[in-house]
């Protein structure tokens, strides 16, 4: 899953990255209202964590303009705000839960997980296709029950391709997941795209090029 993290204290959003990478996210931060609602009109992600007090503007009225634009990505606010009025506000705006600071990584992983899983509208973490099954929440995945020793990028493309799976994964998404925002290699996609076909050869399922769009994964048809 792709997150991103709207905090301007640095060590919590160090705390945050190294508490939610492992697993199986691609975490991406901002520390300002600025940024943040840049990368939001541009881009998209699975679940926004987000911070109230930003140093140019209120992380509210970020919230506000997202739910304005009818983006429904879950949002995660976290604040060391403790008056009720504000988190009411915040659950009016569009908010999906709250969490006050200081917070254990224990409860913040948890709610996460609950957040990404109801906004997937799944029972459980997992993702499958045929004999393919991904475990965000344990960053393992298995074909024929037998597990696969992916590399971290790899994991991710395999993830955001069972997300998506059956329709097309748009290469700009799969590239900002893989690589962030930096510059991008014209053919460093399909090296990761080429290794995991390779580790899926003779699975039943295939990874289809649609050229200018971007990849499918899907089961083979006989």
């Amino acid at each position: 899953m792709r997150l991103l993290v709207v905090e301007d204290d640095p060590l919590i959003a160090r705390s945050l990255h190294q508490a939610l990478t492992p697993l199986g996210n691609t975490v991406e931060g901002f520390a300002s209202h600025a940024e943040a609602g840049a990368a939001l009109r541009h881009d998209s992600f699975d679940l926004i964590l987000l911070d109230l007090g930003l140093p140019d503007g209120d992380g509210l009225t970020l919230l506000g303009e997202l739910r304005e634009r009818g983006d429904t990505t879950p949002v995660l606010i976290l604040t060391a705000r403790d008056g009720i009025d504000d988190r009411v506000r915040g659950l009016d705006l569009g908010a999906d839960d709250y969490l006050a600071k200081p917070f254990s990584l224990a409860e913040l992983e948890a709610r996460v997980r609950a957040l990404l899983r109801r906004s997937q509208q799944r029972s459980d973490n997992r993702l499958r296709l045929g004999a393919l099954c991904f475990d965000p929440a344990l960053g393992v995945a298995s074909l024929n029950d037998e597990a696969l020793e992916l590399p971290r990028r790899e994991l991710c493309l395999l993830e955001d391709l069972l997300l998506h799976a059956g329709s097309i994964t748009p290469r700009e998404m799969l590239e900002n997941r893989l690589f962030g925002f930096g510059v991008v290699g014209s053919n460093a996609l399909e090296v990761y795209i080429s290794r995991l076909r390779k580790r899926l050869k003779d699975s039943g399922l295939r990874i289809r090029t649609f050229r200018g769009l971007g990849y499918r994964l899907e089961e083979e048809r006989e």
